[in-house]
């Protein structure tokens, strides 16, 4: 009989990328019990990508490993990484690949990314609180009849699909990367575009968005 192989074991850098690691799959799992995580690692740094439920955006959380890792490339299910992960020790281990859901096949690139400016992180933060107070108020407006999970989904939608000023980006960028953490510093956030892709890029992570580009895109969030 063949001997059960371990799972593959990445040592994070120190203790603040084991936290941050942990919050991030700690708020994804969060809004989406059944996650999954495609993760790729090597060159010393391991970068995990996520499209949590109904954001329709890929979020991207990387983190420094302690030693230079083999290349390595699989999805698995957030839930499952979260429990191995051992945060006094810095380390996560790898748990059994899942079937990979069709946005896992299609990632932003890895390179080439051009800085189109900055955004001030308190205004998107701002623009997402007051769409996520809106979608709350609008909410609690409908009778019980009218509250249903298609006008809920319908209304979520009309309010994450509009634009985030003149961006380029959906709103809906904004609210994953508040949902998930983000957003938490002050530090000015980066636009950034390849090809169809735009990126919304924190010193936390970032929102990656696959959308048709537009000329006059500007760094303005309102």
């Amino acid at each position: 009989m063949t001997p059960a192989m371990s799972p593959p074991r990445l040592t994070l850098a120190d203790a603040g990328e084991a936290a941050a690691t942990a919050a991030f799959l700690q708020r994804l799992v969060r809004w989406e019990k059944t996650a999954a995580v495609r993760i790729q690692a090597g060159d010393g740094v391991v970068a995990l990508f996520a499209r949590p439920a109904r954001f329709e955006v890929l979020a991207v959380r990387t983190a420094r490993l302690d030693e230079p890792a083999r290349t390595f490339d699989t999805t698995v299910a957030a839930g499952e990484l979260l429990e191995l992960l051992d945060e006094r020790a810095r380390v996560l281990a790898v748990p059994a690949a899942v079937t990979g859901p069709p946005w896992a096949g299609v990632l932003p690139p890895r390179s080439g990314w051009q800085r189109l400016g900055e955004l001030p992180s308190d205004a998107v933060r701002s623009v997402a609180a007051a769409a996520v107070a809106e979608f709350r108020r609008r909410a609690e407006a409908l009778t019980p009849q009218q509250r249903t999970r298609a006008e809920l989904d319908a209304l979520a939608d009309e309010i994450w699909s509009r634009p985030l000023g003149r961006t380029g980006l959906p709103l809906r960028a904004a609210h994953a990367a508040h949902a998930l953490g983000f957003l938490g510093g002050p530090e000015p956030l980066g636009l950034l575009s390849k090809g169809p892709w735009l990126r919304l890029a924190t010193p936390h992570g970032s929102v990656a968005v696959r959308t048709g580009r537009a000329e006059g895109l500007s760094v303005s969030p309102a």
